[in-house]
């Protein structure tokens, strides 16, 4: 929709406050709670809370400011004019921000198709408490043998510690309960427990915040809920300095407020008039509500010396793969120095006169005579010597696909793409090694990563596939997907040995080409169109003669070669077996995991469903999606 960049910004930071019965605009403010929080029995409440407040004013700096902020949460900066002061200032703007899951309900052009896959996570629930429940049945069982030993009438063991029963009429905890019961048993809790933010997913709330008090919580083992009043039940938090960071040693109070050092920058450039605005603009109110709403309004301001650039910075990256600023998350000292300061000061103002447009600035970049450059020269040795660091920009510096590029164009051209808006996320097709891997969450196991049952779930565009921070797909990880962790200013871009494995030797990569081969063969009727089809598809341009006579000797070959070959269809694992060590007794116990959404899923087409000639066409297909001209955008 082209949405202006400014109006962003405010919807991202204060969206709630702007509108707060718009369900678009409590959506938008999930941005503040994307960092690391989990509040269980294990944590300090406090703590938990600073790791959110921390995590966010670090966030807003970076990403709209491009300015880390987490240097001054302990003492001055050492080397950019942010007092300590400033940090916490600006951190006391999201004191009575508190996370909760908001009503919103479901608007008409929402996408809620994938919401059938809840069934399988009722299949799930359904498992766990029958788990219990013949768990209960088995220490009751016992228990009524205890008392009954005894001569003593059964009482509950809740029943009898509520009463103040003597101790010695009480049944002993967990009787009748192996290591194993009792392993399964915590497993099978904490199971409910998770499955309850699961289940959350599929009804009509947004993961957003809300202003006011900070609520009294020792732990959260459900979806928050935003309570009827926003001013009871908890603390106005105080905000103020703390020594060290310690959120334990609060210091000197704060009131709310902005970087100090833009405003006096903004006032030393601008006329009174216009320096009295920013200097008014940037007054954060000291109320409960209304804080997130005005620090929006100074961000977005464009008399902001910061938020323009670092888009507009940003945007020149994505485009030619590095910054005008080389450190697009930190325009401080020790971030590199803009090689085009005036062409990225022209590109602010443009953008702000524009109505902060993207598609114009996309326009405008990518219609200039530096984008259309081609990535070879007649002299290039001239070039180098003449510059070295490459940001003159004689020619366009080739930019590696990102990894949710590759995968997409690897979907697009195989004809297999989703091209869907919206919804809940998918679980694409990830290695099973990494996927049935055992990993711990919230004091247990969790749940193995399951791919999506129907190939049009799975091959949707990356932007809706799910991420785990403490799971990873190994193919987007090795080509570069940065940790979900932390804001990346800028994606790595190595080139080693295990991405000739992803994407040459994969099960995934080979799936691409059998359906890509199919796809060529079913839309050409001759071999050479199918070879020229081809390459339109993958490159974006017609097979020269010799590329076109090597792609059908090969196709021939491997042909030939693939009717002496035979392939298995693969088995997809209905359960995996697990070995834990149950923490009330210390043994080791071993329990059976179900794999609900394998029992309706239905593979890719792989070469065991082709025949010779088709695999033969997919091994040419596995080579143009192995080329550069393929992986690269020149």
């Amino acid at each position: 929709d082209d949405k202006p960049y400014d109006q962003f910004v405010r919807e991202q930071i204060a969206g709630d406050e702007i509108a707060p019965t718009d369900p678009e605009m409590l959506i938008a403010v999930g941005f503040l709670r994307m960092g690391p929080w989990e509040l269980t029995g294990m944590e300090v409440a406090r703590i938990a809370r600073q790791r959110f407040l921390d995590d966010v004013t670090d966030t807003i700096g970076q990403v709209f400011l491009s300015h880390p902020l987490q240097c001054a949460r302990c003492h001055d900066h050492k080397f950019d004019p942010i007092p300590t002061r400033d940090y916490y200032r600006l951190q006391a703007v999201f004191a009575t921000t508190q996370i909760a899951e908001r009503p919103a309900e479901f608007l008409p052009r929402e996408n809620t198709g994938g919401f059938a896959e809840r069934a399988y996570l009722l299949r799930r629930r359904q498992h766990y408490e029958q788990a219990l429940e013949e768990l209960e049945r088995k220490e009751e069982a016992a228990a009524r043998r205890w008392y009954a030993e005894r001569g003593l009438d059964y009482v509950p063991r809740q029943t009898a510690l509520k009463q103040g029963m003597p101790e010695d009429t009480i049944v002993p905890r967990h009787i009748g309960l192996a290591p194993q019961d009792l392993g399964m048993q915590r497993i099978a809790q904490k199971g409910l427990e998770r499955l309850r933010w699961e289940l959350n997913r599929y009804e009509p709330f947004a993961c957003s915040v809300y202003s006011g008090v900070t609520p009294e919580l020792h732990a959260a083992y459900a979806p928050l809920r935003m309570p009827p009043d926003r001013m009871k039940g908890g603390a106005l938090e105080q905000p103020a300095i703390l020594a060290g960071g310690d959120p334990f040693s609060p210091t000197v109070p704060v009131r709310p407020g902005v970087l100090s050092v833009t405003i006096a920058l903004a006032s030393s450039r601008s006329p009174r008039p216009v320096a009295d605005a920013i200097v008014d603009a940037a007054l954060i109110p000291d109320t409960v509500e209304g804080r997130r709403a005005a620090l929006a309004a100074w961000i977005a301001s464009p008399r902001n010396p910061l938020t323009a650039r670092s888009i507009a910075n940003r945007v020149w990256q994505w485009h030619f793969g590095r910054g005008l600023a080389g450190n697009p998350n930190n325009f401080g000292a020790t971030g590199k120095k803009p090689t085009h300061p005036e062409l990225l000061d022209w590109l602010a103002a443009r953008f702000v006169e524009s109505g902060w447009s993207f598609k114009r600035l996309h326009r405008q970049i990518m219609l200039s005579e530096t984008y259309r450059r081609a990535a070879s020269h007649p002299d290039i040795a001239g070039v180098r010597a003449a510059d070295p660091g490459g940001t003159s920009y004689a020619l366009f510096p080739p930019r590696r696909l990102t990894a949710e590029e590759l995968r997409d164009s690897m979907l697009a051209v195989s004809g297999e793409l989703n091209r869907q808006l919206g919804g809940i996320p998918v679980r694409s097709e990830m290695n099973p090694e990494a996927a049935l891997q055992p990993r711990q969450v919230m004091g247990t196991f969790a749940e193995s990563w399951q791919p999506s049952p129907l190939q049009s779930q799975r091959h949707r565009r990356s932007i809706y596939v799910r991420q785990l921070r403490g799971l990873r797909d190994p193919f987007m990880e090795v080509f570069n997907q940065p940790s979900p962790e932390n804001p990346c200013e800028m994606r790595d871009e190595s080139t080693v040995t295990p991405q000739v494995f992803s994407l040459f030797n994969s099960r995934n990569s080979y799936n691409r080409a059998i359906a890509f081969a199919a796809r060529l063969l079913h839309e050409s009727g001759m071999r050479e169109q199918a070879i020229d089809r081809a390459f339109q598809l993958a490159y974006g341009r017609a097979a020269r003669a010799n590329e076109r006579d090597a792609c059908l000797r090969h196709w021939q070959q491997m042909t030939e070669r693939h009717r002496t070959l035979s392939f298995a269809r693969p088995e997809y694992p209905r359960e995996v077996t697990r070995e834990a060590v149950e923490e009330n007794t210390g043994e080791k116990f071993v329990f059976s995991e179900r794999l609900e959404f394998y029992d309706d899923f239905v593979p890719d087409q792989g070469p065991w469903d082709a025949d010779p000639e088709t695999r033969g066409l997919a091994d040419v297909c596995l080579v143009l999606l192995n080329a550069n001209e393929f992986v690269y955008v020149y």
